[in-house]
C-alpha cells in the first residue's frame, strides 16, 4: 500500500495535468467558461431566493443554499465518477500509471469547482449576516468530504467497467441518498421527531454528519452532539479505505474488461 501511494506521489505532475484537463472539458465550448463556476451558485441563490419568498417552507434561505451547494460536490464527483475509468480506456489499456490516478484527478477538479462555489457561498453569508462558528473547522470537514467522494468515486469507477448498467442503478441511489440527507432540511427534523435509535441510523449517512457540521462551522447550528458528527466522519473514513480496496483488487482486470 506505501508502495502504491509512493507511485501515485511520483506521478503527481500527472494527476495536475488531469485534472486541469478535466476542468478544460467542463468548460469546452461555454461562451462564460470557468466563470459558470461562480455563475451557478449565484443562479442557486437567486433562484431559491425567489422560490422561498413564493411557498412558505420551514428552512432558512442559508440553511438550504448550504446545504444544495455542499451536496453538489458529492453529485458532480458521483456522475463524473462513471466514466473516469471507461472514458479513459485508451489511457487504460496503452500505458503503465496507476489507475487511481483518474478517479483521483475527477475528484481534484470538481474539489476546484467546489471551492470556488464555497467561496461563492461564504460571500453571501457574510452579505447576509450569518453567525459563523468554528470555522477552524472546515478543512477538516472539506478533507472528509473529499474522502468520501474519492472513496464512492473508486467504487463506482471500477464498477462501471464490470457493469454497465451502474449508471441507472446510481440515478436511483443518488435520488434516495439526497432525501435521506439533511439537504433541503435540518437534522433538528429528525432530532425532535425520532428516538435515540434513529439519529444513529440518521448518522451513519456520512452526510448527514457532514452536512450537519459544515452548518455549525457557517451558522453555528449545533443540531446534534459531538458523537453522532464523528460517526459520520468515521464511516466517510471507511468508505474511503474500503474504495481503495477494492479499487486495487480489480484494477489489474480493467484492460481485460475494456
Amino acid at each position: 500500500m506505501v508502495r502504491w501511494w509512493r507511485e501515485i506521489f511520483s506521478k503527481r505532475e500527472l494527476v495536475w495535468i488531469l485534472i486541469e484537463r478535466n476542468l478544460k472539458i467542463r468548460y469546452k465550448n461555454s461562451f462564460l467558461g470557468f466563470f459558470w463556476s461562480l455563475l451557478g451558485p449565484l443562479s442557486l441563490i437567486a433562484i431559491y431566493s425567489i422560490f422561498l419568498s413564493l411557498i412558505r417552507i420551514p428552512i432558512a434561505l442559508p440553511t438550504l443554499v448550504s446545504g444544495i451547494i455542499i451536496w453538489q460536490f458529492l453529485a458532480m464527483c458521483m456522475g463524473d465518477a462513471l466514466h473516469s475509468i471507461v472514458g479513459n480506456a485508451n489511457l487504460v489499456t496503452k500505458a503503465a500509471f496507476p489507475r487511481l490516478i483518474l478517479p483521483l484527478s475527477m475528484v481534484g477538479a470538481n474539489a476546484v469547482n467546489f471551492l470556488f462555489s464555497f467561496a461563492v457561498l461564504l460571500a453571501y453569508l457574510l452579505a447576509a449576516g450569518a453567525d459563523f462558528g468554528p470555522v477552524l473547522m472546515l478543512p477538516v470537514i472539506l478533507l472528509t468530504q473529499t474522502a468520501l467522494c474519492l472513496g464512492m468515486a473508486l467504487m463506482i469507477g471500477a464498477a462501471n467497467v464490470f457493469f454497465r448498467d451502474t449508471e441507472h442503478v446510481l440515478s436511483v441511489v443518488m435520488l434516495a441518498w439526497f432525501f435521506l440527507s439533511p439537504v433541503i432540511y435540518g437534522p433538528e427534523l429528525v432530532m425532535t421527531s425520532f428516538p435515540r435509535w434513529v439519529h444513529i441510523l440518521f448518522f451513519l449517512n456520512p452526510m448527514s454528519g457532514i452536512l450537519t457540521a459544515y452548518r455549525g462551522a457557517l451558522l453555528s447550528q449545533q443540531a446534534a452532539g459531538f458523537g453522532l458528527v464523528a460517526l459520520s466522519f468515521g464511516v466517510a473514513w471507511a468508505i474511503f479505505l474500503i474504495g481503495l480496496g477494492v479499487f486495487r483488487a480489480v484494477e489489474p482486470r480493467f484492460g481485460d474488461e475494456l
